[in-house]
């Protein structure tokens, strides 16, 4: 049974690539065709990747060991001494669009709410779940279609930052509501430990990888000693999940961009240059395994039932992004094509968010049922729709900035 599933899911990617490759022939990112296949072939459509295949044991291995794959394009990237000048900039303006979104989406759903005799406090988990960004699809794009100039350099960075603070924030705020509407405590430090954990997970294992990539030399060694303490970076980090932590909350993404960071910086130009070329095909089928059990689990007929909540989050979160994004980077003095277009590549949102709405749910299904139905079906619904026009916006960010295919590879 389980060789079945794993054709399948090998028959799911070649599919997804060739529509990818059919998308790409009409300037559209491939990514699209990654979603769309994903969608088509999920239980909510042609159920060939079923939903017992999204919930077995050795896809969610296989996808945890994928994301701590994809950190590495992220956290290659953020070498100290050419983000030094930036990092102000970066820091800044992440912390500007991660709250921005956060304040006006829980300003417009507490005034909707206060209204409607819909309990308040629900407006600040919409206004948590909307912090999250989903950096694959915009970070495909990038890969896709070759990007560069200064709002790639800007988004590749923050993509780490803003997982960290959208999860901070999320979960301060969970941890709150809890308190205030259940039985069961919830430390509010304890969620931030839970947060951050990651992180110090791939610093210590990042630090000790690069110095064991100290010792050895040649192409083959150096990728061989990087994939093994990548694989026990992931293997540590579902013991702390399956074995140690109250709730699985551990992201995985997040070992593996600051595993990447702390030895990026610690080795030479050349010997990461080594290490990135062979990996950077492994990198793009993380990809798209990770847009397809992104798509997967969306279901279509959702846009047809789409309320008047859905169309607020939709277009509130935007505002929240784009506003957001523009008066951390005009604070910061950044160029300004990143003002006018950061914004519109910080839109794709559902994979995390689905992740934040389950977590909601479980929470609000004892005390708070209504609560719990109310933002499971707006969420859901806008993962959809958002997520389809998000990566047509986010293209169209990087083309107006006039950064795609700008990239030469070396």
């Amino acid at each position: 049974m389980i060789v079945l599933d794993v054709l399948k899911l090998l028959v799911s990617i070649a599919a997804a690539f060739l529509v990818g490759r059919l998308v790409a022939k009409l300037h559209l990112p491939s990514i699209l065709g990654w979603l769309i296949t994903g969608m088509a072939l999920g239980p909510h459509a042609f159920g060939f990747i079923s939903q017992s295949i999204l919930d077995a044991r050795w896809f969610n291995i296989a996808i945890h060991i994928l994301e701590c794959t994809f950190g590495l394009m992220i956290g290659t990237e953020l070498i100290w001494k050419t983000m030094k000048q930036a990092g102000k900039q970066i820091i800044v303006t992440t912390i500007t669009e991660s709250l921005g979104t956060f304040v006006v989406v829980s300003l417009v759903f507490g005034g909707i709410f206060y209204f409607s005799g819909v309990p308040v406090y629900l407006a600040f988990l919409f206004g948590g779940i909307a912090l999250a960004t989903a950096p694959a699809p915009s970070l495909s794009i990038v890969n896709d279609m070759k990007t560069a100039g200064p709002v790639t350099n800007t988004l590749i960075p923050m993509a780490a930052l803003d997982d960290l603070v959208g999860a901070a924030v999320f979960f301060t705020v969970i941890a709150l509501v809890s308190a205030g509407i259940s039985t069961q405590e919830i430390s509010v430090f304890a969620m931030l430990f839970y947060v951050f954990l990651p992180v110090f997970l791939g610093i210590i294992t990042g630090f000790i990888t690069g110095k064991l990539l100290r010792l050895v030399k040649g192409k083959k060694a150096s990728v061989a000693v990087m994939a093994a303490m990548l694989l026990l970076s992931w293997a540590i980090g579902m013991y702390l999940n399956e074995s140690v932590l109250p709730m699985p909350v551990i992201n995985f993404m997040l070992i593996g961009m600051s595993f990447s960071a702390v030895f990026a910086n610690m080795i030479s130009e050349e010997q990461l240059s080594d290490i990135m070329d062979v990996m950077n095909p492994v990198i793009g089928l993380a990809l798209i395994v990770a847009i397809l059990n992104l798509g997967a689990p969306l279901d279509y007929h959702l846009i047809f039932g789409a309320g008047i909540y859905t169309a607020v989050y939709i277009v509130s979160r935007a505002i929240g992004k784009y506003s957001g994004a523009y008066i951390g980077a005009r604070a910061t003095h950044a160029p300004v094509s990143v003002r006018r277009y950061l914004g519109f590549t910080l839109l794709p949102h559902s994979g995390v968010s689905l992740v934040f709405t389950g977590i909601a749910v479980s929470i609000l299904s004892g005390p708070a049922p209504e609560c719990a139905s109310i933002i499971q079906g707006t969420i859901a619904a806008a993962a959809v729709i958002n997520e389809i026009i998000a990566v047509f916006i986010a293209k169209k960010g990087f083309e107006w900035a006039g950064e795609i295919h700008k990239r030469v590879d070396a």
